[in-house]
Order: structure tokens, then C-alpha cells, then sequence
């Protein structure tokens, strides 16, 4: 079940654990200026904005990217999941620029694709800014799936979040934390059109591998034992990604 900013294309779609997936982490630069980047990542359950997209099950995911040194970007990165056809494909770019020393813009959008089924992509423009305060390092920003696609009808959705973390010093460990708001035309997800998500977690990062563990949870409603039925019930995620 996707959500997109509490829009829905067809069943109760929704938002992920950790923000927006890691795409990539690493690069190589060949000297034109150009960087290709890349990750592959196992994860217990695949989490978009507290929803599981995996029926509460493994997923397998893996992206690449390749930026300029003059800001812009384009890749693509895809996951199983537990609807559709059992893959998701999302294609990106956009410009990514430091507009002042410690802080980053960055401006884009996502193309969600659901190979082998119609009517069911989803285009996502976002907006965030990213710095440090203090030993913190902070990322906040929006994404807003308008309204009139196929796949969405008549209902639209903005999404904001504040991403954190924090290294341990003289460790391979970060602290990372999330938290986002939800708000759409469609009841989908939260029923009222609004849904809270948040995640607490470390990760421990050796050479070009990371292993994290965070706890994801939702304000999704529980009656009726909605909240479980969807996928947005509290739960210990864990990943084992390589980046390159």
C-alpha cells in the first residue's frame, strides 16, 4: 500500500520510515565533472512514511544516480513490494546547490512507476533544505503530489518532514531520527486526511557498508484494527546496505 502525501491510487497508499530512500552514498568521479553513485540494501520491511510497501516482509532495493558538479541530478531506484506486480521503480532529478556555507537546497521531483500495471504512476515535486546545527545534521522539506493524475484522481497531498542525526564521536555510529506530516484530499490512510509518522535509529557504517536498526511508527487510527491491517503499526526495522 503506497500513500503519496495521503493521496491513493487505489488502495491506502503512505509514507516512509526514514523520509524519502537513501538513493545512493559513495561516488566516483571520472574527472568530467560528473559522479555516478550507487547502493543496494536488504531491509526487513520496506517502510514509505510509516507504511509497510511489503506486507510487513523483507524487501530487496538498489538505486544509482549521477550528478554534475554544477548541481543537477538524475537516477533511479526500485524495491519489491507487496502490491501491484511486486516492484516499484522510482526515476528523480533536480538541482542540488549550497545557496550559503552550510546549507544545501535542493529542488527535484519522483516518478513513481509500478512496472506491468495502468493508471498507477504518481509524479512528486520536493523541496528541502539540508545543514548542520550544532553536531546535528538537519534536513527538512515538502513534497506535494497534485492532484489529476491518473492514478490519483481528484486527490492531492503535501507531505513535510524534518530529517536529524547525529555521529557518536571516535565511533562508526549516528544517531538519525524522523519525523513527517501527511495531509491530503483523500480520507485513505488516516481516514481524516491527515497522518503523523516517526522514526527513531542508529546506524554503524564500516567501509561501504551500513547497518541500521530504527523503530517506526504512525498516528494512523486503531480501531478496528485499521492501523495494523495498513501497515502503519509500530515496528523494529532492520537494513544491511552497501553503498558504491
Amino acid at each position: 500500500m503506497k500513500t503519496f502525501s495521503r493521496a491513493c491510487f487505489g488502495m491506502a497508499l503512505a509514507l516512509s520510515a526514514l523520509s524519502t530512500p537513501a538513493y545512493a552514498q559513495d561516488a566516483e568521479d571520472d574527472g568530467s565533472g560528473i559522479t555516478i553513485s550507487g547502493s543496494a540494501t536488504v531491509v526487513s520491511d520496506y517502510r514509505f512514511r510509516g507504511f509497510s510497501q511489503s506486507n510487513e516482509e523483507a524487501a530487496i532495493q538498489g538505486g544509482i544516480s549521477l550528478s554534475h558538479d554544477s548541481g543537477f541530478y538524475v537516477g533511479t531506484w526500485g524495491s519489491s513490494i507487496g502490491f501491484a506486480n511486486g516492484t516499484e521503480i522510482d526515476v528523480f532529478g533536480g538541482f542540488s546547490k549550497e545557496v550559503t556555507p552550510g546549507l544545501t537546497a535542493d529542488i527535484g521531483a519522483t516518478l513513481y512507476l509500478y512496472p506491468g500495471t495502468s493508471n498507477s504512476s504518481v509524479i512528486e515535486p520536493y523541496f528541502s533544505l539540508a545543514g548542520d546545527i550544532g553536531p546535528a545534521s538537519v534536513k527538512t522539506g515538502i513534497a506535494w503530489a497534485p492532484g489529476g493524475q491518473d492514478s490519483l484522481g481528484d486527490a492531492s497531498g503535501v507531505y513535510v518532514f524534518t530529517d536529524a542525526g547525529v555521529g557518536i564521536p571516535n565511533t562508526p555510529f549516528t544517531l538519525k531520527g524522523h519525523v513527517g506530516f501527511a495531509k491530503s484530499d483523500s480520507f485513505l490512510g488516516g481516514l481524516d486526511g491527515e497522518v503523523v509518522d516517526y522514526s527513531v535509529g542508529v546506524e554503524a557504517s564500516w567501509k561501504m557498508l551500513t547497518l541500521g536498526i530504527s523503530y517506526v511508527n504512525t498516528d494512523a487510527p486503531k480501531f478496528g484494527g485499521y492501523k495494523e491491517a495498513v501497515g502503519a503499526d509500530g515496528a523494529v526495522i532492520f537494513s544491511l546496505g552497501a553503498s558504491f
